[in-house]
């Protein structure tokens, strides 16, 4: 069964359909530059294009970069902050004509990498993070997700967590590997300190296995530490797999 997955971020709108009992794209990436501003209107529009890219009339799974309540929008990261207190759903429901199920970016890259990827038959404690320009996080037990959580918001020496150890840090600071792998180390035990994780999936850009080969050996956790597998699709799989239990109207 397939449906269409749109990942919504700060310079693209990603959107494919996907196989959701395999969690493989079926159709290549079709991909929109957000617009500017990313209002909600301007957005929605955009979801609405992407839906007629691909001729589509069923279930739709939508990201969107920041705290997602029952359809409404309570943060905002890249995005308008005008999207606060909209309900994201009901707009994207309106502008496709589509059932519509919207949830934060990294949730949805957690839920493809528990369901597909290197989360895949782990029913322990799980975190994913997602370092790129930010820290993004997903927390699952027993392969149920903890939504909306944002630890890279944690403070560690004063700091946001993810000001200091994502991998916009290392640009900005000119950093070596090692270097911003001792930053990423402490915000690692910082983790470990709270939560106590059986298993942590590292995403995002830093997972690509040219990237991730050059710090994780300097990288030590108690819990089992692996790089995320699917990528750059994995919000767009996430979201449809999260989708797969509306109906077609």
């Amino acid at each position: 069964m397939d449906i269409l997955g749109i990942d919504i971020g700060g310079s693209g709108v990603k959107g494919a359909l996907v196989d959701i009992t395999t969690g493989r794209l079926t159709t290549e990436r079709h991909r929109i530059p957000t617009p500017s501003p990313a209002s909600p209107k301007a957005v929605a529009r955009v979801v609405a294009r992407l839906t007629r890219h691909f001729g589509w009339q069923g279930p739709i799974g939508c990201t969107l970069p920041g705290r997602v309540r029952h359809g409404v929008m309570t943060t905002a990261a890249n995005v308008d902050k005008a999207w606060i207190g909209t309900d994201a759903q009901a707009l994207f429901r309106k502008t496709t004509g589509c059932p519509t199920l919207v949830l934060n970016d990294a949730d949805a890259a957690g839920v493809a990498e528990m369901a597909f990827g290197a989360g895949r038959g782990h029913t322990d404690y799980v975190i994913l993070l997602t370092v790129g320009t930010g820290i993004g996080s997903a927390i699952f037990i027993n392969q149920t997700l903890v939504p909306n959580s944002e630890l890279g918001h944690l403070e560690l020496d004063g700091h946001e967590a993810e000001k200091r150890a994502a991998d916009s840090a290392r640009k900005r600071d000119k950093l070596t590997w090692e270097k911003w792998a001792r930053r990423l180390q402490r915000y690692l035990d910082h983790i470990e300190s709270i939560f106590s994780p059986d298993l942590i999936i590292l995403g995002g850009g830093v997972s690509r296995p040219r990237k991730f080969g050059k710090f994780s050996g300097l990288l030590h956790t108690r819990a089992t530490l692996v790089p995320a597998r699917l990528e750059n699709e994995a919000g767009i799989i996430g979201a449809a797999y999260s989708a797969r239990g509306l109906t077609t109207p």
